[in-house]
Order: structure tokens, then sequence, then C-alpha cells
């Protein structure tokens, strides 16, 4: 009898063990689910939150839109009910952010693929149309394109059959998930097209780095914050203006802007599922395994997100690109099983 006493105290004391671990030492848990993270996502999460709360067995999430870098940081600074729940992100976690996790407590992150979207680059309406490629993009707003300062005042600067008016291009800022996928799938490529820059890969990544990724503060390139509707606003105001944003918020603002064919291709659904635009990135959400089972709802939170995302589910409906089939039974199988990200997948 003594023996059955002792081991019903160590399951109780583990288990509140683990609740105390998830509610920061305080004896008892929220019971909002904390997201933070992404602006691009941010408009997913939301329609899931809502759909979540609707038959009131949940309380509604509490959502920061923090940018992915910041949200990386808050959702890393360790275990506790006064740290986020999930993290929103418009990009892949690094490497260096799992680290910056594990060496703060949180040893378990579970990564979950939510979508695609992709980056698109657009023009007011009212607008004179044209189209750019990568390595136009690149040379507008780069520091120092192929290693050169950057002099290029208007489009036809850099191209003559381009349009005579300023480069003016509002974009994310260095927060944000969108700016790390603008450096990678746009201005990198464009990047990449001269020999020598190339060869700088291998042998100097740090000056390959700042020859293909900083972007020129010089007025040209207008950080925008992390609302990607102010950006939709101003190219209305400046029709001669391009924005860059995540596509999402292009086919909401359709009846004010449009988008600016990159390589060729327009950024339509059809395009980015298919990988033929260049601008396509996936979008994930990273949830601490540590407080499944604690937050409520949480699990259920995360099967909605997935079941919102299918090629008929309503967050298509709101400019969600749904993943290939292989990738979605994949998620479906790490949120059963709560499958821990490993370092060696990240770079």
């Amino acid at each position: 009898m003594l023996r059955k006493i002792a081991l019903l105290t160590i399951a109780a004391l583990a288990i509140s063990g683990c609740q105390d671990q998830a509610s920061g030492g305080q004896g008892g848990t929220r019971t909002e689910i904390r997201i933070v993270g992404s602006s691009t996502v941010f408009p997913f999460a939301k329609a899931v939150a809502e759909r979540f709360a609707i038959s009131g067995a949940n309380p509604s999430p509490i959502l920061e839109s923090t940018g992915t870098g910041a949200g990386m940081n808050l959702f890393c600074s360790g275990v506790g009910a006064g740290t986020p729940d999930i993290e929103n992100a418009s990009r892949r976690m690094k490497a260096s952010e799992l680290e910056l996790c594990q060496s703060n407590g949180v040893t378990d992150v579970i990564e979950v693929q939510i979508g695609i979207d992709g980056i698109a680059v657009a023009q007011a309406n009212e607008g004179s149309p044209f189209s750019l490629t990568p390595v136009q993009i690149y040379k507008a707003i780069a520091e120092r394109p192929f290693g050169k300062e950057n002099t290029a005042k208007t489009w036809s600067d850099i191209d003559p059959s381009l349009p005579e008016f300023a480069i003016s291009v509002y974009g994310p800022p260095s927060t944000s998930g969108t700016r790390d996928a603008l450096t990678e799938l746009i201005m990198e490529v464009g990047c990449l097209t001269d020999p020598a820059t190339k060869a700088l890969k291998e042998s100097d990544q740090a000056e390959f780095a700042a020859i293909c990724h900083e972007i020129r503060a010089d007025g040209a390139y207008i950080d925008a914050g992390e609302n990607d509707n102010l950006i939709v606003q101003k190219l209305k105001a400046n029709p001669n203006s391009v924005g860059i944003f995540g596509f999402s918020f292009l086919e909401e603002n359709l009846d004010s802007v449009r988008g600016i064919p990159v390589s060729g291709v327009n950024p339509t659904y059809e395009a980015i599922a298919s990988g033929e635009y260049p601008g396509a990135r996936p979008l994930y959400i990273y949830v601490k395994k540590q407080h499944v089972g604690v937050i409520p709802g949480l699990t259920e939170y995360i099967t909605e997100f997935l079941n919102a995302g299918t090629r008929d589910g309503y967050l298509v409906k709101t400019g969600l690109i749904a993943s290939p089939d292989a990738v979605r039974t994949k998620m479906v199988e790490v949120v059963r099983d709560m499958t821990p990200l490993k370092m060696d997948e990240l770079k």
C-alpha cells in the first residue's frame, strides 16, 4: 500500500512539474494560446483562431504580428506561461534560432509547414505596366550590386527598356521573414548571374552576403515595417512606386494593385504552387512540445490550421496556397506523433 501511494505521489509530482514548466512556475497555466511572429502568416492564423474559438469550447488565441525574426526571439526565450506557444514564420527556422531555443530550455520544437506563399512584386493599377527580372530587382535595391556603389536613380538607369521614373520600392523590414525570402529568392538569384560574385559564395561568404543581401539605405528602398497593408496604401498614393509583400496581400487588394511579372511569370496561385514563379516560399508555424497538453487546445488549434490549408480549405480562399500532397501527408504525421525538429535539418 505504501509503495502504491509513493508511486502515485511521484506520478502526481511529475505531472505537476510538466504543468509548472509551461506555466512559468506559477502553479497554473494560461487558458489562451499565445502566438507571435510573421505578418504574412498573421491573417491566416487570425482566420484559424476565429474558427477555433467559434464553438465557445476554447478561448480565442492571443495573436501578435511581430515579424518572423522578432517572433523567434520571443518564442525561444524560454518555457512557461510568460512565453509564446506558437511562432508564425514566413521562412524556415535557422539553426542558430533552434540553438537559442534549446539554450533557454525549449528543448523540443515542432515544425509544421502550413502552406506556400509568394513574394509578390506589385504596383498600383494606375501605374504604367512593366515587368522585371531578379537581376533587375537586385540592381535596383542592392547596397553594392556586384560589389560596386549603387548609383541608379531611375529604373532606366538599370536597363534602358525599363521606365524612366525614379526607383521607389516599399518593402519589408530586416526583422521580417519576407525580407529574408526576398534576399534569398530574388536578390541572390540576380546576384549569382555575375561569375565573380558567384565565386565569392565559396571563397568569402561574409563578402558574398554583403554584396548579394544588403539593401540600399539611401531612400530608394523604403522600409514599410511589418504592416503590409501600409505598402498597398503607399502604392495607391504613388502609382510609379513598387511594393514587395506576400502574395496573400496582393490577392486581397486586386481592386487597387496588380502583380508585376518576374522573369515573365505573373504572381498567380498556379504559378506559385507549381514553383514556376521565382518568389515562391513555404510558410510555417513552430510549436513548443513542452506546452502541448498543458496549454488547453494547442493540439486542436494546430490540427485546425492543417485542415484549413487543404486545397478546398477556407485559408486557400484568403490567399494561402496549399502545400503539395506529399508535404501535407508528412505534416499530418509530424503533428500526430509530435515529432521534434532536428538540428541537422536546418542551416
